[in-house]
C-alpha cells in the first residue's frame, strides 16, 4: 500500500503561512513591500481591531492585470525573479512569491486593481485559497487588498493573537522599518479611524524626525563613507542620547531591513568609554553592496543576511561611527589650561631691534630646608574615658539582614567615587553606590503604591513630546499606570502628549526620557502581571533617580546609604539580578602580605 501523497495546495499553503504569516504585522509587512515593488508614491494602511477584523492596504503603483491578478495567489508565482541566478542581483523587497497565497490560505481576501493601460480593473475575492468570485470593476490604477478574518480557518493559530495594543504595536514596528528607507513614499495608517501617522515625502532626517520625533532626530550625528566594497550613510545619536532600553536602533542593506548583531557590536565599540555599558545609542545605518556579495535567501521574513565580506565591513563601519563621534567633538579631548597664554605669539623680524633687553630669570633657594628632618604633626586627640558606653544599644538595633555581615563597622570610605568601602567581622565589605541606591529607590517606589499613587509636580511649563506609533501603544496601554507613578500627561493628538506634572524629587531629571524609557518597558505590557509590570516601571525611575558614578559622598551621606540598604528585603542584588556588595574575605587580605 502507498503511504506518500502530494499534500492539496490550500494545505501546503497553510504550512506556508505558518513560516510566512505569524501575526497582522506580517500581512501588514508583506503587503506594503509588494507595494514598494509595484512603484507605488502613496500607501495607506487601515486596520480594524489592530487587524484582527481586517487589514486594507491601498496603494497607487502599477497594478496588475486580470490574469496577473489571478495567478499572484498561486504558490511560488512572482514577477521578481525568473531563474535561480536571479536571487544574486536581487533590488527588490519580496522574491519568493509565498506572501498572498500564504494570506489567502488562512484569511478571507478581497483584491481590486487595475493598470494604466486598462478601462476596467479587476475585482477578486477569496476564501481560504478559494477563488469565490472574479468580476471587472471600475478603479483607480493601483491595487487595494482587503484582508478580513485572520486565521478564520486555523482558530489555534487565531486563539496565540496577543491583545490588540500589542499588536497594534507590532505592526508599528514593521511600518517603521518600510518607512525609514522610503521617504520619498507617502504613508499614512490609521486604527479603527483613528489616525496614528501621516508621512509625506521627504529627506531621511526629515522622516525619522517624524517617525520618532525632532528630539530624537536632533541628537544624531551623520555617518558616511565610500569603499568599492560598501557604503555606508546614515545616523548614530551623540552620547548623551544613550538609554538603558527603548533605544531606536535599525540596519538596512539595499534598501532592506536587516537584524546584524555582528555589526551592532561594531557601533556598540565605537562608543566604548562614551556611554555605560549597559546603555546603547540610536542609530539608523544604510548599507549599499553589491547584491552578489550579500545573500538574503535565508529565512522567509528576510531579515537574516549574510555578507561574503562580513569582517573587512565590520571594520569599516567601526571607523565611520569613530570618525562622525570625532568629528563632532563627542569623544573627550585633553582641555589644557590657557589661562595667562599671550593672544598672539609675535612673528620673528630681524629688522626691528628690541626696545628692552629681557632679564635672566632668577631661581630662589631656601637654605634651611632640610629634606630629612623629622615632620612636625599634632599630637592626636586623647581616646576619651568610658568609650564604650557610646556603643551600647547597638546589638539590638542591628537589623535581621546584618546576620550575614556582623560586625558591620560604622566607618565608610569612598574608592574612585564608585565603591564604599567598611569594614566587617569577615573582612572588607564592598558597597556600588549608584546600584544600592537603585534597590533602596525600587523597594521604596513599591512601598509606596501599595499606600497611595506617588506624589507629582507640576511644571510651570509643559514638555510637548512626540511619539513613535509603537509608544503611542504604549502610552495608551500604560496611562492610567503613569498617573500612579506621578506623571500627569495630556493627549494632544497626532501621536503629541503634553507632560504637565512628573512624580515629585525627580528634579534635574529629563521627564521626556524617563517617560519614553518607561514607554519602553510597558511594550512588553501583555507578557507581564501587574506586579511584575509596577516592579520593572519603579527600577526604571530609580535607575534614573539614583546617585550617579562618580559622585563623591560624605561620611554621613554614606553611613545613611549602607543604613537604608540593609532595611531593605534584598541588599545583596539589584532588583535585576546585579550583585549590590561582595566582602573580601580576611584570609584573602592576609595572603597578599606574607
Amino acid at each position: 500500500m502507498d503511504l506518500i501523497h502530494l499534500l492539496p495546495d490550500s494545505v501546503a499553503n497553510q504550512i506556508a503561512a505558518g513560516e510566512v504569516i505569524q501575526r497582522p504585522a506580517s500581512v501588514v509587512k508583506e503587503l506594503v513591500e509588494n507595494a514598494v515593488d509595484a512603484g507605488a508614491t502613496h500607501i495607506d494602511i487601515i486596520s480594524v481591531e489592530a487587524g484582527r477584523t481586517s487589514l486594507q492596504v491601498i496603494d497607487d503603483g502599477k497594478g496588475m492585470s486580470e490574469t496577473d491578478a489571478r495567478l499572484s495567489f498561486e504558490r511560488h508565482a512572482t514577477s521578481k525573479i525568473q531563474q535561480a541566478a536571479d536571487l544574486f542581483s536581487l533590488t527588490t523587497m519580496g522574491f519568493r512569491g509565498e506572501a498572498l497565497p500564504s494570506i489567502s490560505s488562512v484569511a478571507q481576501v478581497e483584491l481590486i486593481t487595475r493598470t494604466a493601460d486598462a478601462e476596467l480593473g479587476t475585482h477578486l475575492i477569496l476564501e481560504g485559497s478559494r477563488v469565490v468570485s472574479q468580476e471587472p470593476t471600475a478603479c483607480p490604477v493601483g491595487s487595494n487588498f482587503l484582508v478580513k478574518n485572520l486565521f478564520f480557518n486555523v482558530p489555534a493559530r487565531r486563539k496565540f493573537l496577543k491583545s490588540n495594543q500589542t499588536e497594534l504595536s507590532n505592526i508599528s514596528t514593521e511600518l517603521e522599518r518600510i518607512v525609514l528607507v522610503h521617504p520619498d513614499i507617502a504613508f499614512t495608517f490609521s486604527n479603527n479611524g483613528t489616525p496614528i501617522f501621516s508621512l509625506t515625502p521627504s529627506g531621511l532626517r526629515q522622516r525619522i524626525a517624524a517617525v520618532f520625533g525632532s528630539r530624537l532626530a536632533d541628537g544624531l550625528l551623520n555617518v558616511e563613507v565610500e569603499t568599492p566594497m560598501v557604503s555606508i550613510c546614515g545616523f548614530v545619536g551623540k552620547p548623551e542620547a544613550s538609554r538603558k532600553r527603548g533605544a531606536q536602533q535599525f540596519f538596512f542593506v539595499n534598501n532592506r531591513f536587516m537584524r546584524h548583531p555582528y555589526f551592532h557590536r561594531a557601533v556598540q565599540e565605537a562608543f566604548t568609554r562614551l556611554i555605560p555599558s549597559d546603555e546603547q545609542v540610536p542609530y539608523f545605518i544604510y548599507f549599499d553592496v553589491p547584491p552578489a556579495e550579500i545573500d538574503v535567501n535565508i529565512h522567509p521574513t528576510k531579515t537574516e543576511i549574510k555578507f561574503e565580506n562580513e569582517q573587512a565591513i565590520w571594520q569599516i563601519l567601526l571607523a565611520a561611527v569613530r570618525e562622525a563621534l570625532g568629528r563632532f567633538n563627542a569623544i573627550p579631548t585633553i582641555d589644557f589650561d590657557t589661562e595667562g597664554r599671550p593672544a598672539d605669539i609675535p612673528v620673528f623680524n630681524p629688522s626691528v631691534q628690541p626696545t628692552t633687553v629681557p632679564k635672566a630669570p632668577s631661581v630662589n633657594i631656601d637654605s634651611t630646608f632640610n629634606p630629612f628632618a623629622s615632620p612636625s604633626y599634632k599630637e592626636p586627640k586623647k581616646v576619651p574615658d568610658h568609650w564604650q558606653d557610646l556603643y551600647q544599644g547597638l546589638e539590638e538595633e542591628t537589623p535581621a539582614q546584618q546576620v550575614e555581615v556582623l560586625g558591620l563597622s560604622s566607618d565608610h570610605f569612598q574608592y574612585r567615587a564608585q565603591f564604599i568601602l567598611t569594614a566587617v567581622q569577615s573582612g572588607l565589605m564592598v558597597i556600588d553606590q549608584h546600584r544600592a541606591h537603585i534597590r533602596i529607590l525600587h523597594d521604596r517606589f513599591l512601598s509606596q503604591l501599595e499606600q497611595a499613587p506617588l506624589s507629582s509636580q507640576r511644571d510651570l511649563f509643559p514638555e510637548v513630546l512626540h511619539l513613535s506609533a509603537e509608544e503611542v501603544a504604549a502610552f495608551t496601554a500604560l496611562h492610567d499606570d503613569l498617573r500612579r507613578f506621578g506623571f500627569d500627561i495630556s493627549d494632544l493628538g497626532g501621536g503629541s502628549i503634553s507632560i504637565v506634572g512628573y512624580p515629585s524629587g525627580f528634579e534635574g531629571i529629563e521627564p521626556q526620557r524617563l517617560l519614553q524609557e518607561l514607554l519602553a518597558v510597558g511594550a512588553d505590557r501583555a507578557s507581564l502581571s501587574a506586579a511584575d509590570l509596577y516592579s520593572r516601571m519603579a527600577l526604571t525611575m530609580a535607575r534614573a533617580a539614583a546617585i550617579p558614578v562618580g559622585q563623591v559622598l560624605s561620611p554621613l551621606e554614606m553611613q545613611d546609604l549602607v543604613a537604608q540598604l540593609f532595611a531593605t528585603t534584598t541588599p545583596n542584588y539589584t532588583p535585576d539580578g546585579h550583585i549590590i556588595l561582595a566582602i573580601i574575605p580576611q584570609e584573602n587580605i592576609d595572603k597578599l602580605f606574607k
